[in-house]
């Protein structure tokens, strides 16, 4: 409701206005556009399956905390505290590893957002200057997206301009082309870089470094933990079993003595 009346004070306002002047409108289809597109339909491709994925990892590792939830519920009744204790603290540790992993993948900072920037804001960007560079030429007052989700009630396909943004775009890539053939003719020996690059290139990759070994130091913390957790689990569940075995064997031995007193 709101995007329409945002579209009817639009056109009272451009009603308006054309008293003053004629107003010289066009439209794009964004969606045909970029299906046109080859470069963006393989960005779009490369996209979804690393999403597709992120996401499979993420419902594995999801999967196994609820076997994980499960098996200590059926378990609890026959558990220590101890190891009720322990059960839920690996339970803890793989809810937060789900977590980090679901920010590292689509949070406001993460792999998706940057993906996505790399491979298809660049032809996002290409589409948009098109429509400016021919809004400049042809003095357009207005330029619509028909596939956004501002309604158009009626759209005459004289004024759709779709085409001559692909034909603009399709000049622009083979100018640049034809620019990239002629730098990589010219092309020159790489320089030597100068001290100061050396420098800040040492910076770069010892820091890099340094943020991997401490991203295993931390792996291997985790490691070690659940180790002795597993080590203390097993313990306490052989402590657990022996104790059974030896009340079994009790009982046993007092049934043994009773049928013996009682044929006596």
């Amino acid at each position: 409701m709101k995007k329409v009346f945002l579209l009817v004070v639009l056109l009272f306002s451009v009603t308006f206005s054309w008293s003053q002047r004629n107003q010289i409108i066009a439209y794009i289809d964004m969606e045909y556009i970029l299906e046109n597109v080859p470069e963006y339909l393989e960005a779009q491709n490369t996209l979804d399956a690393k999403v597709a994925k992120w996401r499979k990892k993420l419902d594995e590792q999801a999967r196994h905390i609820e076997v994980l939830k499960s098996d200590l519920a059926n378990e609890k009744a026959i558990l220590t505290k101890d190891l009720i204790d322990e059960k839920e603290e690996e339970i803890t540790l793989k809810q937060e590893e789900l977590r980090r992993l679901e920010s590292l993948y689509f949070g406001p900072k993460g792999d998706l957002f940057l993906v996505r920037k790399q491979l298809v804001k660049p032809i996002q960007d290409q589409v948009y200057n098109a429509i400016q560079s021919i809004s400049k030429r042809k003095k357009y007052d207005f330029v619509f997206d028909k596939s956004s989700d501002l309604v158009m009630l009626f759209s005459n396909k004289k004024y759709d301009i779709s085409d001559l943004v692909l034909s603009t775009i399709n000049r622009s890539r083979l100018i640049d082309e034809k620019k990239q053939k002629k730098n990589a003719k010219k092309e020159a020996p790489k320089k030597e870089l100068t001290s100061k690059q050396k420098e800040v290139l040492t910076k770069k990759v010892d820091a890099k470094a340094k943020k991997i070994a401490d991203n295993e130091a931390k792996k291997k913390v985790i490691q070690e933990k659940r180790k002795e957790l597993a080590r203390k689990r097993g313990e306490k569940r052989k402590l657990l079993r022996d104790k059974k075995e030896a009340a079994r064997k009790k009982k046993e031995q007092e049934k043994n003595n009773k049928e013996d007193k009682n044929n006596n």
